[in-house]
């Protein structure tokens, strides 16, 4: 062992760095104990022999890490720096006793991959048992880490009890081992560590080093191109690689058979390669431990959105599958079904996962569904998908199925995770319709709760209103052909359109008026939200209503109307059929909101000089409504208000839905020349702006709300029925 040549990998790793983008997590650090360790570790690609040991090292406080090598590696200079860095080749003739000696020491860890070669395409189990697929055909996981482990510990019990009954053959054994003080023996124990790797996402392409290497090497192998376009992929493109330590399992537990027993103290000679009669009770304590091991590891895989697309795709009884169906079923593993399974998540699966089932904000259910298309798993067809034979993992060429077949890897490495697979195959199984009505439930009682929870914790006795103020309001119509949403105004809550809601309800039709964050409780509530969480607000009420109605209409007054056509354009679904806007605050006539930037200032210049006391975190509202909007605005929403209706400004252009704008001519907080400016804007070649003849910016209560009430009427009804 050489340590320079760990500061060169490590050297090596930080110069990597430099221009890759994979990312390492660590999880389960805990879990690594003292003595002498084995790290037993799943072999996906050729990454992990570099970085593996690295992290090893310091997690171990600097201990050399040596690690089994496949022989036929050890040639040139590569074989050089193998030696240097502690990899031992698995034909070494002394292998066995180096292994040992250096645990006995704890001199060293060791990494060992029971896989024994990389399993690219990750088929694990057949039958229930563990049995890995290579290019040579099929193999149970090795038993070798088990037996090293098992004979580490045996020898250590042995040499301690020998050293009081037969002492001189005690001194023999150490000195085989050289060994000089029973000490160290005494104190520390072998424990197998299993270790899982995922990778996030996989991705095999084109990429720079393949390119390159077409350029330079003549014909290369299809076992060359893979991983050149796999791990070069990861390198370049960006992989998050989650790395999780399991519990220990101690080894000298495993020694307890009277078998075993009898040997350890056996009062004879006996050499290290000398057969002896607890040898049958080794071997199945070392296929025991085995299978305890790989569980281990398995059972650790990071489940990210990938696995659950796949898994999905391949539960799925139907050949023809609606894509939203798709996308419903896979929220509903991750919000209700990962949790009890007991699985490991990626993070991208503990934030909120509302964007599954409206804008695929991230792309990462687009972007699996175009490596299906292209690897020819799927097909489309309009708005459907129509799975094609080849999505059932099949027997491919082994050095390319990473290439050929991602989806069919995908799908085997969740295999093992058996409780997950039962949740992922119950919700397959059920039908389109009780898929939408457990959505539905889900959201309404989310949206409940988290106000019950907003309000009880932000409440102000004399200034929070009536808990029945913020309330969502959920309007039952006649048939589910046709569902509205309606969002609210800035410092607002439901109860603000709670008439115009009634009044579209009397039509037959499902309306649905979210609460949205920061509203319906307290300003201090408004103070810490954002744009990003009233669109997150947005997109649960639209997932809600699209999980009811085959079709939706979005609509919205003041900051609601900008909402609406905010979500118009950003989320692309077959469901919407209009978008309709009411005195949408493009531009604003309010001084306050003119006066925020030099308050924000303000705020920030005595933050500065830690003077929290003179901030000005709010200014005084004097709103039409009272009883429902608030009386102080908070500095900071006045804030993200204007980010939020930049944002809808800049996306009016992708707005093709048919869609009204109504407008108050005299509004005195929102100026007409914003609402005829994004009038133009709009994509839509069906739109239609109405000015009202009104002194008052809240035109849907009161005076007057009647005719926008109609107006509003006219134009979905044109839309349920077509002239």
């Amino acid at each position: 062992m050489n340590r320079f040549a760990y500061k060169s990998t490590g050297l090596a790793i930080k110069t990597l760095s430099l221009f890759s983008k994979a990312k390492i997590h660590l999880h389960g650090e805990a879990n690594i104990p003292h003595g002498s360790l084995i790290f037993v570790i799943n072999h996906f690609t050729r990454m992990e022999t570099l970085f593996l040991p690295y992290h090893i090292y310091y997690l171990t406080g600097k201990k050399p890490v040596w690690s089994l090598g496949d022989a036929d590696l050890f040639k040139g200079a590569l074989g050089d720096y193998l030696n240097a860095v502690g990899v031992v080749s698995t034909r070494s003739p002394d292998r066995d006793m180096l292994m040992v000696k250096s645990l006995l020491t704890g001199e060293a860890s060791w990494i060992i991959y029971p896989e024994g070669l990389m399993v690219k395409n990750k088929k694990l189990v057949e039958k229930g048992r563990f049995m890995l697929s290579y290019a040579g055909g099929k193999h149970p996981p090795h038993t070798g880490a088990a037996t090293l482990a098992l004979r580490t510990e045996f020898y250590r019990q042995r040499i301690i009890n020998l050293a009081e009954t037969l002492p001189d053959e005690a001194r023999r054994l150490m000195s085989l081992f050289q060994i000089e003080d029973i000490e160290p023996l005494k104190a520390t124990r072998t424990v197998i560590v299993p270790v899982n790797i995922t990778y996030y996402p996989m991705r095999a392409r084109e990429n720079t080093l393949s390119r390159l290497a077409q350029f330079l090497v003549d014909h290369p192998s299809d076992r060359m191109m893979d991983e050149i376009k796999t791990e070069g992929a990861m390198l370049l493109s960006g992989v998050d690689i989650d790395i999780r330590f399991g519990a220990a399992i101690p080894i000298q537990d495993c020694l307890t058979a009277s078998a075993i027993e009898r040997d350890i103290s056996a009062i004879r000679t006996f050499d290290f390669d000398d057969p002896i009669s607890s040898l049958r009770a080794m071997r199945k304590q070392a296929w025991n431990i085995m299978h305890q091991y790989m569980t281990a590891i398995y059972s650790m895989t990071t489940v990210n959105p990938d696995h659950l697309f796949a898994a999905m795709l391949n539960k799925i009884p139907f050949k023809r599958i609606d894509s939203f169906d798709l996308r419903r079923r896979v929220f509903l593993a991750v919000t209700q079904k990962i949790g009890p399974s007991g699985s490991f998540i990626h993070k991208s699966l503990v934030e909120n996962q509302i964007h599954l089932i409206t804008d695929d904000n991230y792309h990462r259910f687009q972007d699996f569904i175009e490596i299906a298309v292209e690897r020819r798993v799927l097909t489309r067809k309009d708005n459907d998908l129509i799975k094609l034979s080849s999505t059932i993992p099949r027997v491919l060429n082994f050095h390319r199925v990473r290439i050929d077949n991602p989806i069919a890897v995908m799908v085997n490495e969740t295999e093992p995770l058996v409780r997950l697979q039962r949740s992922i195959r119950w919700l397959a199984w059920q039908p389109a319709f009780w898929i939408r009505r457990r959505i539905t439930k889900l959201l309404l009682d989310k949206a409940l709760s988290d106000y019950v929870r907003d309000y009880d914790a932000f409440y102000i006795e004399g200034e929070s209103k009536d808990k029945s103020v913020g309330q969502p309001i959920l309007k039952k119509g006649r048939s589910n052909k046709m569902g509205i949403v309606l969002f609210h105004g800035y410092m607002a809550a439901p109860m603000e359109l709670d008439g115009l809601a009634e009044y579209l309800a009397d039509k037959g039709w499902w309306v649905y008026v979210p609460r949205l964050k920061g509203h319906g409780t307290a300003p201090e509530d408004l103070a810490t939200r954002s744009a990003a969480d009233w669109m997150n607000s947005t997109d649960e009420a639209i997932a809600l209503i699209t999980s009811k109605c085959r079709k939706v209409v979005l609509g919205g007054f003041s900051m609601g109307a900008g909402l609406a056509l905010e979500a118009a354009a950003r989320i692309c679904n077959p469901a919407f059929a209009g978008v309709f806007a009411v005195c949408p605050p493009f531009r604003l006539q309010d001084f306050s909101s003119k006066f925020v930037p030099a308050v924000s200032m303000w705020n920030r210049f005595v933050s500065s000089v830690k003077r929290d006391d003179v901030k000005k975190e709010f200014v005084e509202n004097h709103p039409e409504n009272p009883n429902i909007n608030y009386l102080r605005n908070p500095i900071s929403g006045v804030r993200e208000l204007d980010k939020l209706m930049k944002s809808a400004e800049n996306r009016l252009g992708d707005i093709h839905l048919p869609a009204l704008l109504v407008q108050s001519d005299e509004d005195p907080v929102v100026d007409e020349k914003g609402t005829r400016k994004a009038f133009k804007l709009l994509g839509s070649e069906r739109k239609r702006c109405l000015l009202i003849h009104s002194d008052r910016h809240g035109i849907l209560r009161g005076d007057g709300a009647t005719e926008v009430y109609q107006a509003v009427e006219e134009f979905i009804s044109r839309l349920v029925n077509p002239v």
